[in-house]
């Protein structure tokens, strides 16, 4: 049963709508010899020269955050930058999202870099907000994407392959790469693998790898009570599912510290974890959920059914299956972390060893069907709190130095991807075994 819920969680959404020809001809590279792979070294010098600009265009897109599905000014914005660096542009895809295609000279491999671009609802900001603000880093993840297409552009004669540039609307409401997904988009390209970067409370210059681990998905649950005790009968019930988690909310930076050090220990207190929210409105009370393994879910479900049943008149609904998770497949993981070592720096790298309870990425969608990785990009100051590059936290004030090490890093990594004649080994693709 678990096998196939979790099957099931990895299809859903699959199907493809094709976009017209907009995308068509992506192909290989311009015919050539193949030499060796873009130098670090030449990555290093260009990105140097962009550094500036890049930092004034994450602040430009920081003032004018863009709520998710809002997204029309950082689209266009993106769409400026790569039109100017020389890239195909597409425009509107899966809503607003923005796809630049940059033809290496070349031949090569066809790999994807996602950057989202929305800023976080103001309920979903620790403690709520007043309005939509960029206090999840993806206005430095759009401006680290840009800067990788920026330099890989400059550096084009030594490209080999082909790169494209999925800038991803509605992530934080988990529906922007299904959206973008549904547009046959990763079909259409012939796109062989993708990657990401997502800020994380790391000192800056430092990456996180999550080789076998990632980030959970996100279940729902919905329970009605009926009878002259209902209301009471919702708040009890409300208690009771919420004694099944295992794990509880940070409520200080200390537990925050806790956390971070949590995940980077091998069978430690995050190995297996159920993070709860439940709350009655009325008669009816509203669960979501994260989970560790991805296959717990089937027991998760069976214990809030079983703990509702003590309830006369409970009836529990799932409203749909749950969001799968993230997981990095460890050999993918590894090989970013060895390239990462040997050409940014030995003591750039950890692993963490377990995913965050309480943070989700519909990037999970695209590695259910091809291959990638998915990198934390350290973006604590020295000396700052941790609430300062931990997401979601108002306080959030990522250092802008991460963006030119995230672009360093992305583009020596892409450059190398699309040149490899070997794939990786993750991903799952609908349709097969």
């Amino acid at each position: 049963m678990e096998r196939a819920l979790a099957r099931r969680t990895l299809l859903a959404g699959a199907a493809a709508a094709s976009v017209g020809t907009v995308f068509a001809g992506a192909g290989k590279a311009v015919a050539g010899g193949r030499g060796g792979p873009v130098r670090q070294a030449a990555v290093a010098a260009e990105t140097a020269r962009l550094e500036r600009a890049l930092i004034e265009l994450r602040r430009d897109i920081h003032r004018h955050p863009e709520a998710p599905g809002r997204e029309q000014r950082t689209a266009a914005a993106v769409a400026r930058k790569l039109r100017a660096a020389g890239l195909t542009v597409t425009t509107g895809v899966g809503g607003h999202g923005v796809v630049g295609v940059l033809r290496g000279t070349r031949p090569g491999r066809t790999v994807a870099y996602r950057a989202d671009m929305d800023a976080v609802p103001p309920t979903d900001i620790v403690g709520t907000g007043p309005a939509p603000a960029h206090v999840c880093g993806h206005d430095v993840h759009t401006t680290v994407g840009i800067g990788v297409a920026q330099v890989l552009a400059r550096l084009r004669q030594q490209l080999s392959g082909t790169v494209v540039f999925l800038f991803q609307p509605a992530e934080e409401t988990l529906s922007g790469a299904r959206a973008l997904i549904d547009t046959g988009v990763l079909e259409r390209m012939g796109i062989e693998e993708i990657h990401a970067l997502h800020c994380g409370p790391f000192p800056v210059g430092q990456f996180a790898v999550t080789p076998g681990y990632g980030l959970p998905g996100q279940d729902k649950a919905e329970v009605t009570l009926s009878g002259p005790d209902a209301l009471d009968a919702a708040r009890r019930l409300t208690a009771d599912i919420g004694a099944l988690a295992t794990v509880a909310v940070p409520q200080t930076p200390a537990d925050l510290e806790r956390l971070v050090a949590d995940a980077k220990t091998p069978n430690g207190p995050l190995a297996r974890f159920v993070a709860v929210r439940a709350r009655a409105q009325e008669a009816t009370v509203s669960v979501s959920y994260r989970c560790w393994p991805p296959e717990r879910y089937v027991k998760v479900r069976e214990d809030i059914g079983r703990v509702s049943m003590l309830y006369l008149g409970a009836a529990t609904r799932f409203p749909a299956e749950p969001f799968p998770a993230m997981v990095c497949p460890e050999r993918d993981a590894n090989l970013l972390a060895h390239h990462l070592r040997r050409t940014i720096g030995g003591d750039t790298v950890i692993e963490l060893r377990a995913a965050f309870p309480f943070n989700g990425e519909d990037f999970a969608l695209y590695l259910d069907r091809i291959p990638g990785t998915y990198t934390f990009l350290g973006v604590r100051a020295p000396g700052a709190p941790i609430t300062t590059s931990f997401p979601h936290y108002p306080d959030f004030s990522p250092d802008e130095r991460a963006i030119g090490v995230g672009v360093r890093a992305m583009a020596g990594w892409i450059a190398e991807r699309t040149h490899g004649a070997q794939g990786l080994s993750g991903g799952f693709r609908a349709g097969g075994d």
